[in-house]
C-alpha cells in the first residue's frame, strides 16, 4: 500500500476517533450536531473519492462497476449534506416530512445496479441487453414501490407516523434485498472479489444496524445527531475508505464459477413478477377502506402509469430476444449445414481411403509382370534385329516403362504419407532423368539436348518423388515425339521471382492436318498421359505445372518450385494449388 493512503487511511481513522470522543465527552448541542454532521460527510466524500480511481484506471462494464459503486456513496453524501445544511447552517431540526428522503432510498440503487453487472465474471452468456431491460425493470419496480407507499403520506394526505412507518418498512426490505445480492455475489466469487464483496457485506451490515438502530431511537425520541447511536454508521463510513483503498480487485476472475446464464434466467422472472404484481398493488389500493380516498386515487393512478411505461419496456425486451432467437435459429441451421457438409467430406475422404487401399493392391500385384515385361523388352532390343524392328521394339519398353511409372504413381497415392524434404538440386535430377531414359530416346532416334543454368538454387523436397515427376514428364514429351514425328527435346532449368524452373521443350512437329482438327485433337490427348501422380507430387512440394501448346505444335512443359530460402517444409495437408492447364501461345 503506498504512502498516499496509509496516511488517508490514518486520517480517516482519526475522524472516526474524534467522533468518538465527541460522543462520549460532549453533552446534545449544536457544536456535537455540527461535529457529527461535519465529519460523516468528510467519511462519505472520501470514501466516494475512494472509488474514482479505480473507475479512472478501468474500461468498459469494469468502469462501469466502480462509478455505481462511487455514485451509490455520493447520493448517500448528498443526504447527509442536505442533513447538514438543517441542523448546521439552518440550526433547526430536519423536517418529519424530509423531501431528501427519497435520496436516501436511492443511494442504494446504484450500489445494486452495480451488483447486476457481475464484473467477477469473465463473460456473461446471457444477452447483454435484454439483462440490462431485465434490471431496469426491476430499479423501476424499486422507485414505483416507495412512490406507491411512502409518498402519498407525505404529499397528498400528510401524516408523519404514516410516513416513517412506510419508510422504514421500504428501507429495510431494500437493505436486506442489497444484502441478499452481496451474499450471492461472495459465493459465487473467488479470490480478490470474495474478499471485496465481503467488505461490502460487512460494510452494508454495520450500515444496515446503524440505521436500524437510529430509527428505533428516532421513534423513541432518544436520537440526536451525535450520540452513540451514530457509531455503527460512523464505522461503516470509515469502512468504504478502507474497501475503496485496499481492494486488489480489478479484472474479472478467469477461474470464476460460471453460472451467467441461470443468473440471467432468474432476473429476467424476477423482472416478470414485477411487472404482474402491478395489478395486485392496484387491487390492495382499491380493496384497502382504511385509507384515504385521494390516497387509493394516487395509487390506483400511479400503478396505471407504471404499467404503461413497464409495458412498454417489455415489448422492447420481447422484440430484442425474438431478434436474438433469430439469429440462434439462422446459427444453428448453419451450423447443421456445416455439419452435413463435414459428414460429407468424411465420407467422401473414407471412400477416397477405401479406393487407395484396393489401388495399392492392385498396383504391388502389377508391379511383377510389368518387371517381367520389361526386362524381356530389354533383351529383345539387346538381340539382332532389322531396321524396321528396332523402333518397334524400342517401343514396347517405352510403353513398359510408362505402365511402370504409372503404376509407381497409383502406389504413392494410396500410400497417403509425406516423404521427408531435404535440399535438392533440379539439375542433377533433371541430368539424372535424361541419363535414365537415354536408351528410349536413342531407340526412337530423338536428340535431346540440354541447358541447365549453373546458377540454379536448390528446392525443398523428396529427390526420389521429383526424379519421378522428371522422368514422367520426359517420357511424355518421347511419346508425343514419336507420335508425331518429331526429333528434337530440349531440357533446361532456370530461375525465375524465387523459384527454380524445369522446361521442357520440343520442337515443332510438322503436321498435314488442318491447324484445328490437329489443336482438338492433341488436346484430346492430354488427358491419357498420365501426369495426375505427378501433380500429386507438386502439390506437396507447392510446385506449379503448366502445359503451353504452339499453333505449329511445340510443346512446353514447365514446372517450377520455390527455392529452399522460401519454401518451408510441408506436409500432406498442403492446399496450395496444382496448375495444370492447356493453352496456346504465338
Amino acid at each position: 500500500m503506498s504512502i498516499r493512503s496509509k496516511v488517508w487511511l490514518a486520517a480517516v481513522g482519526g475522524l472516526s476517533a474524534a467522533f468518538v470522543l465527541a460522543a462520549l465527552v460532549l453533552p446534545r448541542s449544536f457544536e456535537l450536531a455540527a461535529i457529527s454532521d461535519i465529519i460523516q460527510c468528510l467519511l462519505l466524500a472520501s470514501g466516494a473519492v475512494a472509488f474514482v480511481p479505480r473507475a479512472l484506471r478501468s474500461k468498459g462494464r469494469m468502469r462501469l462497476f466502480w462509478s455505481l459503486i462511487a455514485l451509490g456513496i455520493s447520493f448517500d453524501l448528498t443526504y447527509q449534506l442536505l442533513w447538514t445544511y438543517n441542523e448546521v447552517i439552518l440550526r433547526a431540526d430536519v423536517p418529519d416530512l424530509f423531501a431528501g428522503d427519497v435520496i436516501l432510498f436511492l443511494h442504494i440503487v446504484p450500489l445494486m445496479a452495480a451488483l447486476a453487472l457481475r464484473p467477477h465474471v469473465p463473460r456473461d452468456e446471457y444477452s447483454a441487453r435484454v439483462g440490462r431491460l431485465d434490471f431496469a425493470l426491476l430499479l423501476v419496480w424499486w422507485f414505483y414501490l416507495y412512490v406507491l407507499i411512502v409518498m402519498p403520506w407525505q404529499y397528498v394526505v400528510p401524516d408523519v407516523p404514516a410516513y416513517n412507518r412506510n419508510l422504514n418498512a421500504v428501507y429495510l426490505v431494500e437493505k436486506f434485498a442489497f444484502l441478499a445480492g452481496l451474499v450471492a455475489s461472495w459465493m459465487a466469487s473467488k479470490g480478490h472479489w470474495r474478499k471485496l464483496y465481503a467488505g461490502l457485506f460487512g460494510m452494508s451490515s454495520c450500515y444496515a444496524f446503524g440505521s436500524t438502530v437510529a430509527n428505533w431511537a428516532i421513534a423513541r425520541k432518544l436520537y440526536y445527531s451525535g450520540s452513540l447511536y451514530d457509531i455503527p454508521l460512523i464505522a461503516a463510513m470509515a469502512w468504504l475508505s478502507w474497501i475503496g483503498l485496499r481492494t486488489k480487485a480489478e479484472n474479472p476472475a478467469p477461474d470464476a464459477r460460471e453460472v451467467s446464464t441461470l443468473y440471467g434466467v432468474w432476473v429476467a422472472r424476477c423482472s416478470m413478477i414485477a411487472v404482474f404484481s402491478l395489478p395486485l398493488f392496484a387491487a390492495w389500493a382499491l380493496s384497502d377502506s382504511l385509507i384515504p380516498a385521494r390516497v387509493r386515487l394516487f395509487r390506483l393512478a400511479l400503478t396505471l402509469v407504471a404499467a404503461f411505461f413497464m409495458g412498454l419496456m417489455v415489448f422492447l425486451r420481447q422484440h430484442l430476444l425474438d431478434g436474438q432467437l433469430i439469429h440462434l435459429l439462422n446459427h444453428s441451421q448453419e451450423s447443421f449445414d456445416n455439419l452435413k457438409r463435414l459428414q460429407a467430406q468424411i465420407l467422401q475422404s473414407e471412400k477416397l481411403a477405401s479406393i487407395g487401399q484396393l489401388v495399392g493392391g492392385a498396383a504391388h500385384e502389377l508391379n511383377n509382370p510389368i518387371t517381367a515385361m520389361l526386362g524381356y523388352s530389354d533383351m529383345l532390343l539387346s538381340t539382332p534385329l532389322t531396321p524396321e524392328q528396332q523402333p518397334l521394339a524400342a517401343r514396347i519398353g517405352q510403353y513398359v516403362r510408362r505402365t511402370k511409372s504409372l503404376v509407381a504413381g497409383l502406389i504413392s497415392f494410396a500410400r497417403q504419407s509425406p516423404a521427408p524434404k531435404g535440399p535438392v538440386d533440379l539439375n542433377t535430377l533433371a541430368r539424372t532423368a535424361v541419363k535414365l531414359t537415354q536408351p528410349q530416346w536413342e531407340a526412337l532416334d530423338i536428340d535431346v539436348r540440354t541447358q541447365f543454368d549453373s546458377a540454379l538454387p536448390k528446392v525443398l523436397g523428396d529427390s526420389n518423388q521429383l526424379l519421378q515427376v522428371c522422368l514422367q514428364l520426359i517420357a511424355n514429351c518421347l511419346h508425343e515425339l514419336s507420335e508425331r514425328g518429331g526429333r528434337v527435346l530440349t531440357v533446361g532449368t532456370e530461375r525465375q521471382a524465387g523459384a527454380s524452373v524445369l522446361q521442357l521443350a520440343t520442337e515443332p512437329i510438322p503436321s498435314t492436318l488442318p491447324v484445328g482438327h490437329q489443336q482438338s485433337s492433341q488436346l484430346d490427348s492430354e488427358d491419357g498421359h498420365g501426369l495426375s501422380a505427378c501433380q500429386g507430387i507438386l502439390r506437396e512440394h507447392n510446385g506449379l505445372v503448366s502445359r503451353q501448346r504452339r499453333e505449329d505444335g511445340a510443346v512446353l512443359l514447365r514446372v517450377e518450385l520455390p527455392v529452399t530460402d522460401s519454401a518451408p517444409a510441408k506436409t500432406k495437408e498442403s492446399t496450395v494449388p496444382v496448375l495444370w492447364q492447356s493453352r496456346r501461345y504465338v
